[in-house]
This record gives structure tokens, C-alpha cells and sequence, in this order.
């Protein structure tokens, strides 16, 4: 026998021996406090590749065999899973002593962010940012969103090369990326950043999402070709901002009053001014946080119209019968009209139900955390993660849950109990923890952004359904699956859908 062959001989036997120890040790060594362990035949690699190619199925496979209990290993880390509203409330709205987000998610975050916000910052701190935010997301400023947000769609819909004509074929997430930063951008970041959204922006923004990748919970710094790119865009992107807020100290009276005009003007309350390494970086957050959920939810939304022209149509006809003066035109939209157009809302809802874009929220265990009404305790060493996406897509909390149904929410409320309020220390809010169907996370890291969505997903919704018709092509049914491979899963690529205009320009 050669040596190399005896050396993979070696090799090969080394590997068996590794594997049978871990199945042995699964089955003969596990604490009566320790929740279930999913079963996994290599060591460190777990149950990751079952787990990152499609969650959801992972979850509901495991919870038929372990209960809503359950630790899975996903690279080399113990993961300790809680299904239902239960395990929602006991993670989501776990104690800074007893669970810790920072830890999770700081190493994904911080090179995309910036340092010294958000993840990067201790919780006090953070939540004080938060309530910095809170300038553009008040019911004025929601108000005044909306018919920016509605010239946005309409200029998109006149001059995109995705639109040219009176009709076509679209790939429908890359269109739907551009209509939302560019709505989050004129809204959220005014008209000054707004001009700024070029294609070098664009090609920037696009360089810092792909950081945004299930690696980077380990290896954020590793030397990948996109880490680099990564690194480059914030950079840049942060000397844009730099740039804008510098010609604002020396102009202070030609300033004009939005979001970067607010942060200038914000103190913590241990008396320091907001600096302006870290406005940049709020900037850069509220720029990728306002465009991202709503990117893939619309691209979801008109996927599911496109899949069913007929519901496009009642929403139409939906806008005549409750916005038209005259049953022939309609008016521009205005924030109190939104609430006059139910179906739209109970589209944008059951799109949200059925296709969250965040399938995982996730905790560090800082100290033993006994779970109520069972024997186990889950250690420090253990990542907590809970799902609320399970329960929405439950037949338990939703008949037939799998099935994209608006109408199933025309008598069907989700009520947050008043007891449950609380101030984390930006404004009162609930833990919103109860329910099923939380869109929008919970807890004291719940989206502060969710107003926001609503009424951009809201805007975007009623003006492509006033001037578009959407429908599938080449025989398609249904939609695209979902791409897990991201940490924002969306619709797997390319993702072609056919449009063509409402009312057809003339010749």
C-alpha cells in the first residue's frame, strides 16, 4: 500500500471514529434539563445545510419530532429554538440580563452600519437613538411622506427602462429594489439625499447589502472579495454623508428640516451631541433599514398580483368606488385615504403573513434561563432563536395557512393588549408578543419602522394597481420559491412577471 493511500485509509477511519463518538454522545449523554438535541451526524456542521436551505421546513420538521423545544447545532453552535407565542414572548421579550442581541448580531451589522449605533453600542444607548429616529415616523411626518412616496412610483412607472412602452416583461425584484430606495430615500432621508441616489449610490448600496450574508455571523472580516467591496461602499457612502453634514455646520441658516437636520440637533442625556461619525452611520442604517423589508415584500405583493390579475383589478376598482369624486379620475393619495382602502391593506398584510423577510431572530444566553412549565434550562453557551414567522404560516392561528388569501383578514383583527405597553426608552409601545402574526418582530427590538412600512408599502401598492396590470408568463402559476440563501430571504431569482399600462399612452 502506498503512503497515500494509507494516509487517506487513515483519513477515512479518523472520520468514521468522529462521527460514531458523535451520534454516541447524542444518544448516551444528554442532561435531563437540556432540551432535545436534533439529531446530526457531523460535528460543528450540525444541522446547518438542513436548517440554511429552508428554515421553515427545518422548523416544522422538528417541531413534529421534539415539540416547540428543541437545540440544533449550526456551525458548532448550540442553537436552542422556542416555536409558538410562547417561546416568541420568553425570547423576544427576555430580560438585557438574560438575553443579549448585540452579541448575535454585531458582527453582521457593524462593518454594514458603522460603529458606535445600533448593534455596536450598549442597549441604552441604542434605544435613545431610536427615539432620535422617531422626527420622521411622528403622524405628520407620516403624512407628509405620502405624496413624495406617491411621485416616486409615478416618475419610476414614467422613466424606467423596466417600463418603457405599454407593456413588457420585468424582473420584478430589481425593479422593486429601485421603487423602494428610492421611496425610503425621499422620505425617510430628504430631498438633499435623495438627489444623491444615483447609480454610483446605487452600485454602493448594492456593494453593502451582499455584506449582509449567513457567513458574516462568524467571519465578518474575513478577506472575501465582497467583504472588501463591503467595506469600500461604507466607506464612501459614509463620505457622502460627512460631506453633506460638514456643509451643513458651515451653513447652518440654508438647512433645511429633516433627518440629518434632526441628528445634528440631538443630545444624548448624558449631555454629548449626537457626533457626526455616527450621524452618518443612523444614515446609512435608515437607508438600508427602510428599503429592505419593504424591497421584498412589494416584489412579493406583485408576484402574488401577478399570479392573480383579479385581485389586481379589485383593488383598482377598489380606489374608484371609495377615493373618485366623479367615478372617472382619481385624486393624488393622501395619508387618511389609506385607511379607505381595506383590501390594499389586506393584501399588504397577507403578503407579510406569508413571506417575512427575517425568518430567525435570535439572542446570546447570558445567564441559565429555566423555561416556564418544563424541566429544562437553557445554558449560557446556547443562541436562543424564535420564529414567529411559524406561527403565522400555523393552521393552528390561520386555516389553511399555506394558501395567499387576503380576504381571510376582512374579519379578522389583531389586537394588542393595552397591559402589555411598555417604554424601552423611545416612546410607549407594545411587546406585542401575544400575537401570531408579528410582522414586525417584537419586544424592545421591534421595528420602529413598521408605521413607516405600511404606509410606504401602502402608497407603492395603490399607485402601480392605479396605472399597472399585472399577470405570469409563459404558463406559470403561483410564484417564484424563496431564496433562504441571503440573511433577507425574497424571491428566488430571476423572478419575471408581464405588465402593461392601465391606460396606454397615445401615439
Amino acid at each position: 500500500m502506498t503512503s497515500f493511500a494509507l494516509v487517506s485509509a487513515y483519513a477515512a477511519a479518523g472520520v468514521v471514529i468522529i462521527i460514531a463518538l458523535n451520534v454516541l454522545r447524542q444518544l448516551l449523554f444528554r442532561s435531563k434539563t437540556d432540551p432535545p438535541l436534533v439529531f446530526h451526524w457531523v460535528p460543528f456542521i450540525g444541522n446547518t445545510i438542513s436548517y440554511g436551505m429552508d428554515p421553515y421546513a427545518f422548523f416544522f420538521s422538528c417541531r413534529q419530532k421534539y415539540g416547540d423545544i428543541f437545540t440544533f447545532i449550526m456551525l458548532g453552535q448550540k442553537t436552542t429554538v422556542y416555536l409558538g407565542t410562547q417561546g416568541n414572548e420568553f425570547i423576544l421579550n427576555g430580560k438585557l440580563k438574560d438575553v443579549n442581541a448585540e452579541e448575535v448580531y454585531s458582527p453582521l451589522t457593524t462593518p454594514v452600519f458603522g460603529s458606535d449605533i445600533v448593534y455596536d453600542c450598549p442597549n441604552s444607548k441604542l434605544m435613545e437613538q431610536k427615539k432620535f429616529i422617531k422626527f420622521g415616523l411622528t403622524q405628520t411626518a407620516l403624512e407628509s411622506h405620502v405624496p413624495l412616496i406617491e411621485n416616486e412610483v409615478l416618475d419610476y412607472l414614467k422613466t424606467s427602462p423596466n417600463f418603457k412602452g405599454s407593456g413588457g416583461r420585468i424582473e420584478i425584484t430589481s425593479a422593486m429594489a429601485e421603487v423602494t430606495i428610492f421611496t425610503a430615500g425621499r422620505a425617510l432621508q430628504g430631498e438633499e439625499v435623495r438627489k444623491k441616489l444615483t447609480a454610483e449610490f446605487a452600485d454602493l448600496y448594492h456593494d453593502l447589502d451582499r455584506g449582509f450574508t449567513p457567513i458574516n455571523f462568524m467571519l465578518p472580516w474575513a478577506p472575501l472579495p465582497r467583504n472588501r467591496k463591503r467595506d469600500a461602499a461604507h466607506a464612501r457612502m459614509r463620505e457622502i454623508y460627512m460631506d453633506l453634514i460638514n456643509k451643513r455646520r458651515d451653513n447652518p441658516d440654508q438647512t433645511p428640516p429633516d433627518m440629518i437636520w434632526n441628528l445634528m440637533n440631538c443630545t444624548y442625556k448624558n449631555g454629548q451631541p449626537l457626533p457626526d461619525k455616527e450621524i452618518a452611520h443612523i444614515m446609512i442604517t435608515l437607508l438600508m433599514a427602510g428599503q429592505h423589508s419593504s424591497s421584498s415584500i412589494s416584489s412579493w405583493i406583485m408576484l402574488r398580483l401577478a399570479s392573480e390579475p383579479e385581485v389586481m383589478e379589485q383593488l383598482y376598482q377598489e380606489q374608484m368606488a371609495n377615493l373618485s369624486t366623479d367615478g372617472s379620475t382619481l385624486p393624488p393619495i393622501q395619508y387618511q385615504d389609506l385607511d379607505r382602502l381595506p383590501l390594499h391593506q389586506n393584501v399588504i398584510k397577507e403578503t407579510l403573513r406569508l413571506h417575512l423577510s427575517i425568518h430567525s431572530l435570535m439572542r446570546k444566553v447570558k445567564s441559565p434561563l429555566p423555561v416556564p412549565g418544563t424541566s429544562y434550562v437553557v445554558p449560557v453557551n446556547h443562541v436562543l432563536l424564535a420564529s414567529p414567522g411559524v406561527t403565522a404560516l400555523s393552521d393552528e392561528y390561520f386555516p389553511n395557512a399555506s394558501r395567499w388569501d387576503p380576504r381571510r383578514w376582512e374579519n379578522r383583527v389583531e389586537k394588542e393588549d393595552e397591559e402589555d405597553m411598555v417604554d424601552y426608552g423611545y416612546g410607549i409601545t407594545s411587546k406585542g408578543t401575544s400575537s401570531p402574526y408579528l410582522p414586525f418582530g417584537a419586544g424592545r427590538h421591534r421595528c420602529i419602522g413598521e408605521k413607516f412600512a405600511y404606509v410606504n408599502l401602502g402608497v407603492i401598492v395603490a399607485t402601480i394597481a392605479r396605472h399597472i396590470k399585472l399577470f405570469n408568463v409563459d404558463g406559470r402559476k403561483g410564484v417564484p420559491a424563496t431564496d433562504y440563501s441571503s440573511l433577507f430571504s425574497g424571491p428566488m431569482n430571476p423572478a419575471i412577471i408581464g405588465w402593461e399600462r392601465r391606460f396606454p399612452e397615445k401615439s
